[in-house]
């Protein structure tokens, strides 16, 4: 069932995980799909991998906390495709360190990737949105924006995330423009592949479902919300956890 046919999306962080997924469900529902990165490398080989299971997907390298990098990625996905209907911001970093212990720079490289990354991809794509009277803006945080030890960045990064969600959803509701947040759990992605296998068990044992999630547990979410199914949700958080949230 191709639900998106017909669709054109904007993936940032796309070359791996989530991101990744997300692009690869949004093409088998009927979409074209452009994917962005900031690792050239890895954005060229996943535009490969998806093309060769017959997917149309376009590529473009983009550093989401620059400003300028942002604005070229949204009117690229308007020249190539015409017109965008979906942007999903998923492209996000950490540095992980104690709060007492926490460096400026790992505090500002993550804000700036990822809550500033957001607005700066968000405000083009709106403008063009509002002017079509449509469109579906779809934001990756967390369930650690409830906050995580060792996390204090990346928590009030995917907090400040939801904030601008919900911000946005009130300010372009009357436009057809849909925002909503998703905040993955505890996922099987290469962030959380170096955690020591004792505490991974601990942590599923914590989970509901009793398993990790994946990358596809994302992405089935995003197609949903991208979706006319979801036409009267804006403003929401979905938290795809499996339970942790409970």
């Amino acid at each position: 069932m191709e639900f998106l046919n017909g669709k054109t999306a904007v993936v940032t962080g796309a070359a791996q995980g989530i991101g990744k997924e997300i692009a690869r469900v949004y093409a088998k529902l009927g979409a074209k799909v452009l994917i962005s990165d900031v690792n050239e490398e890895k954005l060229q080989k996943t535009t490969r991998e998806l093309s060769d299971e017959g997917y149309e997907v376009k590529q473009y390298r983009c550093d989401v906390s620059n400003q300028n990098d942002a604005k070229s990625l949204i009117e690229y996905a308007v020249q190539t495709f015409g017109t965008l209907h979906i942007l999903v911001n998923n492209a996000g970093i950490t540095r992980d360190a104690m709060l007492h212990k926490m460096e400026k720079p790992a505090w500002e490289q993550v804000l700036q990737v990822n809550l500033t990354g957001v607005f700066y991809c968000m405000q083009p794509a709106l403008l063009y949105m509002r002017q079509q009277g449509y469109g579906r803006i779809i934001n990756i945080s967390s369930i650690s924006r409830e906050g995580n030890i060792g996390q204090a960045n990346y928590a009030a990064t995917k907090a400040g995330v939801v904030g601008l969600t919900k911000t946005a959803a009130k300010e372009v509701g009357s436009f057809g423009i849909t925002c909503n947040a998703i905040c993955p759990g505890f996922m099987d992605t290469d962030m959380t592949k170096t955690i020591p296998d004792k505490v991974k068990e601990k942590m599923v044992g914590a989970i509901p479902v009793g398993r990790i999630g994946t990358p596809e547990d994302i992405a089935n979410a995003a197609a949903f919300l991208a979706s006319e199914y979801a036409s009267y949700i804006t403003g929401e958080v979905l938290n795809v956890s499996g339970g942790l949230q409970v």
